[in-house]
């Protein structure tokens, strides 16, 4: 069977309250080795932290853009001693999810400029890859990018042009792919999982959001109670995409996301089965 790595999994989410145990079981009988748990605001610190060590999987530590408005006023100076704190716990992988987001109406910009220029001093500081937030932000990311001199990482669920998928590329950042691929609406995006180079690929869920196309539900249907959660389960039916797109086998896309998975976050290698 191949060897699967959910490069985005918010495996914390409380969407998964109910059956996060299953949820595991399933990835692991569908390939999936190995899930990067991010974490999105300082109270989840710990709890991510620690759902990472009892269900066998990596995390990472950051604020996201989307909730830097509502954190305590030492949300900063607790990342940095988590970080510090947890800098020899191998299944800390990185700095995330951080970044930037001009999507959203009503985000106060100089902040989330505050925190991701700040989060990226103490990625650098700690010689850890961080994975990034990308929507709608990518020139203003790599601007920062450039004046930082972090170690690199992943450009989740990157929806650039194929201009900005290569400046990061540069700076040694891989891009994430997942279920938007899926859709054959997603024509930009499905164009550069096609062209780019086959090391700048990874694959990803974003579980439980992003769902692939076999699980969207339109606004009507989700109020009928019909659900669209996604689940990391689904990773190698949304690799079939990556693969017919670029004429792989499954074989050779879960050998060529997986390698470069380990590559963008290097403390991944050790947790994956021999």
């Amino acid at each position: 069977m191949p060897l699967w790595i959910d490069s985005h999994c918010h495996l914390d989410a409380p969407e998964f309250d109910a059956d996060r145990r299953a949820v595991c079981d399933r990835a692991r009988a569908a390939g999936v080795a190995l899930l990067v748990i991010p974490a999105v605001e300082a109270a989840h610190f710990e709890g991510v932290r620690t759902l990472a060590h009892a269900t066998g999987q990596v995390y990472a530590l950051g604020l996201h853009p989307l909730y830097v408005h509502r954190q305590p006023a030492d949300a900063l100076d607790q990342l940095a001693r988590a970080l510090h704190q947890h800098r020899g716990d191998e299944r800390l992988v990185a700095v995330g999810e951080i970044g930037l987001d001009g999507f959203v109406p009503g985000l106060d910009w100089a902040t989330q400029e505050r925190f991701y220029a700040a989060q990226l001093a103490l990625a650098r500081r700690m010689d850890l890859p961080v994975i990034l937030h990308v929507r709608r932000s990518a020139d203003a990311l790599l601007k920062h990018l450039r004046r930082a001199g972090v170690r690199g990482g992943i450009a989740h669920a990157f929806n650039g042009s194929e201009q900005q998928a290569q400046m990061f590329i540069d700076l040694g950042f891989r891009l994430g792919f997942g279920g938007a691929m899926t859709f054959e609406r997603a024509s930009q995006i499905r164009r550069l999982a096609q062209i780019l180079p086959a090391e700048a690929l990874v694959l990803e869920t974003d579980a439980p959001d992003i769902p692939p196309h076999w699980l969207y539900r339109t606004a009507d249907e989700r109020a009928q109670g019909l659900g669209s959660r996604n689940e990391p389960a689904e990773l190698p039916r949304i690799a079939e995409t990556l693969a017919a797109l670029r004429g792989w086998t499954l074989e050779e896309t879960a050998a060529t996301t997986t390698a470069n998975a380990c590559a963008a976050l290097p403390r991944l290698a050790p947790w994956l089965p021999a």
